[in-house]
């Protein structure tokens, strides 16, 4: 399973926000490069960022960001927020992003999305299933968290799937950011009804022990984002978990 940490964009400076809320804001750093070095020398090789202002903008907006991280470290990095138009991902890729995050326009244009996969392949674009938990597992929400769409989770990551989608980033919206643990129940039952499937959680991530027990599940990678930045999980115990997996 591959460790992912997440680096959140606002103004150029590395940030947490609890449960996508955007007045929950906390600045950890204001150099993400910084960060991102520290993330490589402890051997990691994955980085999630995410453009929070783009989110909010519908653009793409922190890519200098995004092209200083990749120009300085050798992190393999997959880059979402705000992401909307062909423009948008030749930027993201043009500044150094190896895949892209697709979320909301996943939700609202699906064509464009689909044109991504086929020009792109499904190696370069991750299908972004960010979800309010109710009974029926849950609906897929847009624009930077702040809307609720009437999809439901599952039959949202199948479809894509069959459109030829490998990996899906995966978060429980009421989770992220509260370090209260992830949704073991929501990724067994996403993992057992779609197959194959490239799953990769986040939201929640609290403690290390609950990273072997991702693994054992099926999960393809794990971002873990607040747990770091709040020394809950430590970037030597990732360093030795990387070193035995």
């Amino acid at each position: 399973m591959r460790i992912i940490p997440a680096i959140d964009i606002i103004d150029g400076k590395c940030v947490r926000l609890t449960k996508g809320d955007y007045n929950t804001k906390k600045i950890y750093n204001e150099n993400p490069l910084e960060v991102a070095k520290e993330f490589e020398a402890a051997g990691i090789e994955y980085l999630h960022v995410v453009d929070l202002d783009g989110a909010k903008a519908s653009q793409i907006i922190n890519y200098k960001v995004l092209e200083l991280i990749a120009s300085k470290t050798n992190l393999k990095i997959d880059f979402g927020g705000g992401l909307k138009s062909d423009k948008d991902l030749e930027i993201a890729f043009n500044s150094g992003a190896n895949q892209i995050t697709g979320g909301s326009i996943a939700v609202k244009n699906s064509e464009i999305f689909e044109s991504w996969i086929s020009r792109y392949g499904s190696e370069k674009i991750i299908l972004g299933a960010d979800f309010y938990p109710d009974n029926s597992g849950g609906k897929i929400a847009t624009n930077g968290w702040q809307e609720e769409s009437t999809l439901e989770l599952i039959p949202f990551i199948s479809d894509y799937q069959q459109k030829g989608i490998q990996y899906v980033i995966c978060t429980d919206i009421s989770k992220d950011g509260m370090l209260q643990g992830p949704s073991f129940d929501t990724y067994n039952t996403i993992l057992s009804e779609i197959k194959p499937l490239k799953l990769i959680a986040s939201g929640g991530i609290s403690t290390f022990d609950e990273l072997p027990k991702l693994a054992e599940n099926g999960c393809e990678g794990v971002i873990i984002g607040k747990a770091i930045y709040e020394n809950k999980i430590s970037l030597k115990q990732l360093e030795q978990f990387i070193i035995n997996n």
